[in-house]
């Protein structure tokens, strides 16, 4: 039974990640809002990657598997973006991820084999319009990755996922309507929208001995958009 560590798993993805992971594994979620649904097999604990220090004595000694989720979707022209907006995605998305890495890295290391996951977006590989700050931070953290990937190998496997849009209460404000549902799920080969459980799944195959072979590889979970013309 592995110990699997998920940040800002409390809804969406995570939610769902948690529930696929709990009945095989200990997992425990730390997160800055309370979970939409409890599990009794998680263990929940309240952690603001932004502004908090995670409290190592509520996490296991030994840590196996690892998920960072806080995000952002700040979709603005780049003449409208502020050096303070670029500033706080990049807070959000890398260094609280770097901050949380480093201090849990002595649990990583006591495991055998840890598997890492992190997310990335469409748009740094699909040039988009209006998503310069969230791909410059999303980028960052592909090469983050990539160069830890490498450099912990063979220990640790590190593996992102870059997904299209999801349906989640973050892209909200996108999918809130049947005609912006709609219009978005024209845009991908797939011809719909993502929803939590396509990218919830290909995290738990990361996080287990199946991707055994797997490391430094960034994934496309994105309806085929970042890959296909279809019309």
């Amino acid at each position: 039974m592995k110990n699997i560590l998920l940040i800002g798993g409390s809804y969406g993805i995570g939610a769902s990640l948690a529930q696929i992971l709990a009945n095989d594994n200990q997992v425990v979620v730390a997160s800055r809002t309370k979970p939409e649904n409890v599990l009794d097999k998680v263990k929940y604990i309240t952690f603001d990657a932004s502004v908090d220090e995670i409290n190592l004595d509520l996490l296991p000694e030994t840590i196996d598997g690892f998920v960072y989720f806080p995000g952002s979707i700040n979709l603005r022209p780049f003449k409208g973006l502020s050096l303070e907006s670029f500033k706080q995605d990049f807070e959000i998305n890398v260094l609280s991820l770097i901050k949380v890495l480093k201090a849990i890295l002595p649990k990583l290391n006591a495991s055998n084999n840890p598997s890492l996951v992190f997310l990335s977006t469409v748009a740094v590989a699909q040039g988009m319009p209006f998503h310069s700050s969230v791909a410059t931070a999303k980028a960052a953290i592909e090469g983050l990755a990539k160069s830890l990937a490498a450099e912990y190998a063979p220990k640790m496997r590190i593996n992102v996922i870059a997904p299209s849009i999801v349906d989640t209460p973050l892209a909200n404000r996108f999918l809130n309507n049947e005609t912006k549902i709609q219009k978005s799920a024209e845009k991908h080969p797939l011809n719909r929208v993502g929803n939590k459980d396509d990218i919830a799944e290909m995290i738990s195959f990361l996080l287990s001995d199946k991707s055994s072979w797997m490391t430094g590889q960034i994934l496309s979970v994105d309806g085929g958009l970042s890959t296909l013309i279809t019309n």
